[in-house]
């Protein structure tokens, strides 16, 4: 596993944890990943993540992980791969998108607390 792999992991974990959210630019920054490509390295590394929890019937860790310019969602590709695995059924915006997150966010708090 690649160091900052690892940083990811322990940054999601803390992060939900904590109650709180961080942005994708904010994960790049802790996990020490240096630009260009920075935002796609943390974006691959939450997607993988995202099919692991799903496979091991967890709760997602990247829930946690938000867009600066999304008001506290995700990007729109975590909406669409949820999609893809058949988690979510909706749009990448909006009312639906706002409260699968916030459920989605709640599941990983509830399970962190266990």
């Amino acid at each position: 596993m690649n160091d900052w792999r690892g940083r990811i992991q322990d940054i999601l974990d803390t992060t939900a944890r904590s109650g709180r959210t961080v942005t994708y630019r904010q994960i790049a920054e802790r996990a020490g990943i240096s630009s260009p490509g920075r935002i796609q390295t943390v974006t691959n590394t939450l997607e993988d993540y995202i099919r692991l929890d799903h496979a091991a019937g967890q709760p997602l860790r990247a829930a946690v992980a938000i867009s600066k310019a999304r008001d506290g969602l995700p990007a729109p590709g975590f909406f669409q791969l949820c999609s893809e695995i058949g988690l979510y059924f909706g749009p990448d915006h909006g009312p639906q998108a706002i409260l699968f997150h916030a459920m989605e966010l709640r599941r990983l708090r509830d399970a962190m607390r266990h």
